[in-house]
């Protein structure tokens, strides 16, 4: 079992990201609309961003998750609570028949600062209950994060004292910028996908 904290061993070799590999992106987030605007539901809120300007797919729902599919790409938002949302990636990676180093998971990162996004691959859950989740259920932490940065002047403390507040106006200049690198890392040249 992969070890909970960010590093890497000494023997590891970084590897570079590369947007044509990944079929499922998957983006986290609690779906009570109680949580809807909140730091923790900012995955969920950067997959919805990248339809945004775009009125030509249709969600789908299986019993755990609903996709909409794009090209080749699959895009899904489990319909479980952010501590469950491995079962739900689990059930659409077998629904596909997509290997897990296809998977970029979209998630809210506490130690990024706001307007920060950081990629990265086989790296530990460093607390986030929402990766633990999906690292117990996939027996693996080989799939690629998207680690979107929501810590903000006035939140020094520990993480949930936090994640679940509303965001705030004044952060959400910073959070388009990154859903819109999102868009431009995530969308291939026209006729390609």
């Amino acid at each position: 079992m992969p070890k909970k904290g960010n590093t890497k061993g000494e023997n590891e070799k970084s590897i570079a990201f590369n947007p044509a590999e990944i079929l499922l992106v998957a983006g986290l987030g609690n779906p009570d609309p109680d949580f809807a605007a909140t730091y923790h539901n900012i995955g969920m809120r950067a997959l919805e961003a990248l339809f945004a300007s775009s009125g030509d797919h249709k969600w789908r729902t299986r019993n755990d998750f609903r996709y909409t599919k794009i090209g080749s790409r699959i895009f899904v938002i489990p319909r479980t609570y952010m501590n469950e949302s491995g079962a739900a990636i689990r059930h659409a990676l077998a629904y596909f028949e997509i290997p897990t180093r296809s998977l970029l998971v979209l998630h809210d990162d506490t130690d990024l600062a706001v307007g920060t996004m950081k990629t990265g691959f086989e790296r530990g859950s460093a607390g986030h209950h929402g990766i633990e989740s999906i690292i117990g259920a996939l027996h693996t932490n080989k799939f690629w994060r998207a680690r979107i940065g929501v810590r903000g002047t006035g939140r020094n403390g520990k993480a949930g004292a936090f994640v679940l507040q509303k965001t705030r106006r004044s952060d959400e200049p910073a959070f388009e910028k990154v859903f819109q690198k999102l868009r431009m890392l995530l969308t291939p040249p026209h006729g390609t996908n």
